[in-house]
């Protein structure tokens, strides 16, 4: 029988059939489905974990071997690293919007790989200094502060809108699974051969994402319209977000958490040396032991839905508990497990934070925004370093880690504040109804 509509009548008004619900797993990899993805996945898993080794291994060398325990050296290094995110941010959000993000992260991804060749080069000839390590530490930032918002906003074209908060926290989970490893590896590796063998190994896995980036099927991926040159500034993405007030909550509660709570090398690196003293292995093990709580909060922001402003909230002002607690820790063992707690509220503060912004915010602008979000995220270091590095120094590394805490309650505070008035004003707009 048909419907006048021409419609079966089963297909408008279907029999009610039992609920099927994907298994918890398959939801929780649901973007893995998109081979794409899947190929961006494993690539990322490679280059990770030789940018995990070449982080130990650059901390390492700078606080142990060019200079003496110096806590500050390694929070000047992070400074420069992460520098790019604030002085280039008017050039990456647009580029990310404006050009082919695929052939942008090649580029990227490239002169990456080519720096961390050459500073493993300077390190095993036994030519390094302490300026060297600066320097490249600042071109890597360069070429990074481009990757970052491109590499954000890609996850889109990948998955598409549908599965895109699922295949950020993905993505992040990729990261900090390399954590896991790459800390590790470069332990051994520093103890065994020295840190320049690390730098090398991680120039050599950048091909892995280089070849992902190349196998794609570009005619799978979501095209979307690419900002003009005239609509590309940064002024544009400023006024977008001065327009939204959530995302300008959103965006100062990452800006006061990246700058204070973020600064995991100059924190474990100066309780593993200074408080510890433990060798190059400890400190690969105490990053390790922060990365399975990483994983753990990614893949939770991963079985998420939707992020929810609630949720970052309240991780933030967690994570600010965990790190009173890691400073109050006696022993390295006590001590790293703290630090999975650490790992786990930080990262559901900085998923979910990343994902809602992209979710809320128009295609059209999201590479500005991004690049906004990371260069908060990522460029509040360079403020905030030397600062809990100086803290490290004259008052101890246990007071630094209690500077980072105040990252975490101060956007607690933010966010709840912003909480409350939107209460208000709904409760106020219902009685006036």
């Amino acid at each position: 029988m048909e419907h006048s509509g021409g419609a079966p009548a089963e297909q408008l008004y279907p029999r009610p059939e039992p609920e099927h619900r994907p298994l918890p797993t398959r939801r929780l990899f649901r973007s893995l489905h998109n081979r794409n993805f899947r190929l961006w996945s494993a690539g990322a898993l490679v280059s990770n974990v030789g940018t995990w080794m070449q982080r130990i291994a650059q901390d390492w060398l700078i606080l142990t071997e060019l200079t003496h325990h110096d806590a500050a050296a390694v929070g000047f290094t992070t400074a420069l690293q992460f520098a790019p995110q604030l002085l280039l941010v008017a050039w990456t959000g647009s580029a990310a919007d404006r050009w082919n993000r695929r052939k942008l992260m090649l580029a990227t991804q490239a002169t990456m790989g080519l720096l961390a060749a050459g500073l493993g080069l300077l390190t095993i000839s036994g030519l390094v200094r302490a300026w060297h390590v600066y320097v490249f530490a600042f071109l890597l930032g360069c070429a990074a502060a481009f990757d970052a918002p491109a590499r954000q906003t890609f996850v889109s074209e990948m998955v598409g809108e549908k599965d895109l908060s699922n295949a950020v926290a993905l993505n992040s989970a990729n990261f900090n699974s390399s954590r896991l490893i790459g800390p590790a590896v470069a332990g051994l590796i520093i103890a065994g051969v020295g840190s320049g063998y690390a730098f090398l190994i991680n120039a050599a896995s950048y091909i892995g994402v280089i070849v992902s980036l190349l196998a794609m099927r570009t005619s799978e991926l979501h095209r979307r319209d690419r900002a003009g040159h005239g609509e590309s500034r940064l002024r544009d993405g400023l006024r977008y977000v001065r327009s939204r007030p959530d995302l300008r909550t959103l965006l100062i509660m990452v800006g006061l958490f990246g700058a204070l709570g973020l600064n995991f090398p100059v924190f474990i690196s100066s309780m593993a040396v200074s408080v510890f003293h433990l060798d190059a292995r400890g400190f690969g093990l105490l990053t390790s032991a922060m990365a399975v709580g990483s994983v753990t909060g990614a893949l939770l922001a991963a079985r998420r839905e939707q992020p929810r402003l609630a949720l970052i909230v309240a991780s933030a002002g967690l994570f600010g508990t965990a790190y009173i607690l890691a400073a109050l820790m006696p022993g390295a063992v006590l001590f790293g497990l703290m630090l999975t707690l650490v790992g786990v509220f930080s990262q559901t503060v900085t998923t979910s934070s990343l994902s809602l912004a992209q979710i809320s915010t128009d295609q059209a602008m999201r590479g500005r925004v991004m690049a906004l979000a990371m260069m908060l995220v990522l460029g509040g270091q360079p403020l905030g370093a030397p600062l809990v590095g100086w803290i490290a120094n004259s008052f101890g590394p246990r007071w630094a880690l209690v500077a980072g805490a105040f990252g975490g309650f101060s956007a607690m505070a933010v966010g709840a504040a912003y909480l409350r008035g939107s209460r208000l004003a709904r409760a106020s707009r219902t009685v006036e109804e």
